[in-house]
């Protein structure tokens, strides 16, 4: 039975028993302090803590799940993987264990032929929580298990928490005996492997407290309302089904494997370590797969560095299976072709999902050629010096400037038998990334905890009035100083301000929040920040500029009327600039980011190549005919399954609720899916100019461009520039490029005879500073500043010159200069200077720390810099130096 049909089966086996089906959630998780959804129940959470009321009693779900806490042991066993699918059924008050207990065993041992799974009953084991009899005698009563096949566990195996206080329950687990060449006999309590869990249906009925850990904490009470919450490993169920051993043999992952197979030459089966190669290849191609699907895109940070570590593995595991060329562009589509019975999306949007992962196949690969040699030379050096660790500061260079992830280096690292620093490399990693959020912590402030938060959402949600006002009487619902509630805030101090309604626009979807005031009764606030930290909840960074503000007082909130106006122009132009960038280059160019304020908008979207001068203009047309011909500007809430049907472009990375609000800006021409605030017709955006483009990752750009007034006052600025340029070169403005064109080539072939001159200069000085040579310790020398140069390259000239005059003898030449108004020294050194031991690179290097840089370089040829120009004589006499005490020895 093939993986799509087993999906099948499951939700229209629910869907016939009055449940709701849910399509799979986005990968990307709606909590913002996990990464990924890592369970099938992850999307239903806020309706089991009560946080939300379901709008279904009954639903069924597959979800789309990622966990990568164990990727490095990924192949190395066949249980771990990293994409994978969860099957759910989930009650909300309505049908309580009896209920789950009979739909669980009659899909799992009822006949395929009626659209079940069809397992033997007589391979079935379950088990429940130690004291949960009721459980156990349903089981009893409704399969029909003998009591040696219900065992019972402790709160470690069965019962479920959140890992807070809230609801928790007992749980019950379904195995199946996989048969004696699996393992010993006895059930899941002796032998896991042999007996394989496929479903644990979790029994949510008590109220927990004091929670100190997972067998840890006090029981309040009954829930109000008792939930089911139950999950299926597709996999699993997959490879028992389909008759074989593991995840990576079942038809959705076992064909990529075949492609490895293919490709390298080598053997599934045949060797162990090339067996892990494969298994890596299959589980992280289709992880891969289904994270560019949902719109994450490689990169340094969060979700995308870990879709970066998933595709280099990929790559690098086949290197090592001696595949030298190209890979992902022959596994990829394999594993498009598998996953698309189950999602057709990744065959509709293959060509998006392709370019993004070739063009970071490309990037790796770049990098393992001038990485690798880096770490080779790394390595090398730690031998020959007796060490068997990579320091810290290697491992974060390889990372930072050559792109190496961590656990390439430790897999390198291990392959030469040398080991990393992880912990250095980490606290490096710490204290960069402290740095980069340095600026965001200030302009964020500290907020409160979502302890606090919560306490002041639990009175309702905040209205926000600002889509048909700017002003707003409101009441302080509370205040916060440091994350912890305050009465009052007197002038001059800063705080965490949250309203019972407010004007006031949070930061979200790509647009920045408003500025403006709150007043009250002689109190003046000005809003600094305004941010969502929980769902419905909107907290107002304030700076009290005057009077003192308390909780519970009237104020009014206003939003600055040119603020505002400023913001709805750069976010509707975003939408504008967003559809006449799918107008030019196609449906696939479509957002995964964006930003805007007043007067400024930057859109990032997915395309592999920079856009040629021609066609950002045709972008920049494109969106200013729009704007002129003041197309309207609508919005409506709708569901967002009728939003999608609707052709309404959701935005890659986020997440939405069943309602949505869909901002249209010329009927179908521009149709998103948007909290933002907007025009109401196009021609009020004003105008737009494109200022930037360029690369923000693998297989996505960036475009940047003014808005309004501000691209008037860009466009203005420009021509006053070309005016300047005109009357200067006595010219028309058509004709500036070709005048400009014609003084700079008049221009370099000026430098060049310069440089000509300069060279014949300089050339003709080596046989006088031959002459000039010293003997410094059996060695010639010669240590000459040449002053100005063009370029290090005249330097190497006139030192390989000098060089070739001084004879057999030993020889040095140390020349000092000063190159685009830095000093140089460049070194080099003749076989017999070599032979006693002299070295260009020491002497380089040593000249260089006169100057306050660095340098090096090879034995016969060397150079080095700094910032210090008038240490240059000091320099040259450290070469004299390093000569003396070679020659003493």
């Amino acid at each position: 039975m093939r993986t799509a049909e087993i999906r099948r089966r499951w939700l229209d086996y629910f869907e016939q028993r009055d449940h709701s089906v849910v399509p799979s959630s986005s990968l990307i998780s709606p909590d913002p302090s996990t990464l990924f959804v890592i369970a099938g129940m992850v999307p239903f959470i806020p309706y089991m803590l009560g946080q939300q009321t379901p709008p279904w009693k009954r639903a069924t779900s597959v979800q789309k799940c990622v966990r990568t806490l164990d990727i490095e042991e990924v192949g190395k066993t066949t249980r771990h993987g990293t994409f994978f699918q969860m099957n759910g059924n989930f009650s909300f008050g309505d049908y309580f264990k009896e209920g789950a207990i009979t739909y669980a065993w009659e899909l799992v041992t009822g006949s395929q032929a009626d659209g079940c799974y069809g397992f033997d009953p007589d391979t079935i084991w379950v088990t429940v929580y130690h004291d949960d009899d009721e459980a156990a005698a349903l089981w009893k009563r409704i399969a029909g298990l003998p009591e040696e096949r219900i065992q019972r566990r402790g709160k470690k195996d069965n019962y479920w928490t959140t890992g807070q206080a809230g609801p928790a329950g007992p749980c019950s687990e379904i195995y199946v005996d996989r048969g004696p060449q699996y393992g010993a006999e006895g059930g899941p309590v002796v032998d896991e492997e042999r007996y394989l869990e496929i479903w644990n249906l979790v029994f949510m009925q008590y109220e927990i407290d004091d929670v100190r850990s997972k067998e840890e904490f006090r029981i309040v009470g009954d829930l109000a309302q008792q939930n089911i919450d139950t999950g299926m490993g597709l996999e699993r169920v997959a490879f028992l089904l389909q008759g074989v051993d593991n995840m990576y043999e079942i038809d959705e992952v076992a064909p990529v494997i075949t492609a490895a197979q293919e490709m390298s030459g080598r053997r599934y089966g045949a060797d162990r370590d090339d067996d892990v190669r494969m298994r890596v290849v299959a589980d992280h191609v289709r992880s891969s797969l289904m994270l560019i699907g949902d719109g994450i895109t490689p990169s340094n940070e969060g979700r995308g560095y870990v879709l970066r570590r998933l595709l280099r593995r990929s790559v690098r595991a086949m290197r090592l299976l001696g595949v030298e060329d190209h890979a992902l562009p022959h596994l990829l589509p394999v594993s498009k072709d598998a996953m698309a019975l189950s999602y057709p999306e990744v065959s509709t949007d293959f060509e998006r999902i392709s370019r993004i992962a070739y063009a970071e196949e490309d990037a790796f690969r770049r990098t393992l050629v001038a990485g690798t040699t880096i770490f080779d030379t790394a390595v090398k050096q730690v031998k020959q010096a007796g060490g068997t660790a990579l320091r810290g500061e290697q491992a974060f260079a390889l990372h930072d400037t050559y792109g190496f992830p961590i656990d390439l280096t430790l897999e390198m690292a291990a392959e030469q038998g040398v080991t990393v620093d992880e912990q250095g490399f980490r606290d490096l990693m710490t204290t960069q990334r402290e740095r980069a959020r340095a600026d965001a912590r200030s302009k964020k402030g500290g907020q409160a905890g979502s302890t606090a938060y919560r306490e002041l959402r639990a009175p309702g949600a905040t209205e926000f009035t600002g889509y048909t006002e700017l002003t707003t009487p409101s009441t302080v619902r509370g205040l916060l100083r440091d994350g912890s509630p305050v009465s009052t805030a007197g002038e001059g101090q800063t705080v965490e301000l949250v309203l019972d309604r407010t004007p006031f626009y949070a930061e979200s979807g790509g647009q920045d929040s408003d500025a403006g005031v709150i007043t009250s009764d002689g109190a003046r606030l000005e809003v600094l920040d305004v941010q969502r930290p929980i769902k419905g909840l909107v907290v107002h960074t304030v700076r009290v500029a005057q009077g003192e503000i308390a909780a519970g007082a009237a104020v009014l909130a206003e939003v600055d009327p040119e603020w505002r106006l400023g913001a709805r122009q750069a976010h509707s132009g975003t939408h504008v600039v967003h559809a006449a960038l799918r107008e030019v280059l196609g449906p696939n160019a479509l957002q995964s980011g964006s930003y805007n304020k007043p007067g400024y908008l930057r859109l990032d979207f997915s395309w592999g190549q920079a856009l040629s001068p021609a066609t950002r203009s045709e972008v920049e047309e494109v969106s200013n005919r729009a704007i002129r011909q003041d197309l309207g500007v609508s919005w409506q809430y709708m569901t967002l399954p009728e939003a999608k049907e609707w052709g309404a472009i959701a935005l890659f990375g986020e997440t939405y609720d069943e309602q949505v609000r869909v901002v249209e800006i010329g009927g179908p021409w521009s149709r998103e899916l948007c909290g933002g605030t907007h025009v109401d017709h196009s021609s009020q955006i004003g105008l737009v100019a494109l200022t930037g483009e360029s690369s923000v990752g693998s297989g996505s750009r960036r475009v940047e461009a003014l808005v309004g007034i501000e691209a008037f006052h860009h466009l203005a600025a420009e021509r006053a520039l070309v005016a300047s340029l005109t009357d200067t070169l006595k010219v028309r403005p058509h004709e500036l490029p070709d005048r400009v064109a014609a003084v700079l080539a008049r221009l370099r072939e000026a430098e060049k005879e310069l440089a000509a001159l300069r060279q014949g200069r300089l050339l003709a000085a080596a046989g006088g500073l031959a002459d000039g040579a010293t003997d410094v310790a059996g060695t010639r020398v010669v240590l000459h500043e040449v002053g100005d140069v063009g370029s290090v390259d005249e330097l190497r000239t006139l030192a390989l010159d000098v060089r070739g005059r001084l004879g057999e003898q030993p020889a040095v030449v140390a020349l000092g200069g000063v190159a685009k108004e830095r000093p140089v020294v460049l070194v080099v050194t003749n076989a017999a200077a070599r032979e006693v031991g002299l070295r260009a690179g020491v002497l380089a290097k040593a000249a260089a720390g006169a100057l306050g840089g660095g340098g090096g370089g090879k034995d016969d040829v060397a150079q080095g810099g700094g910032t210090d120009v008038t240490a240059l004589a000091t320099a040259l006499e450290q070469v004299r130096a390093g000569v003396q005490s070679v020659g003493g020895r």
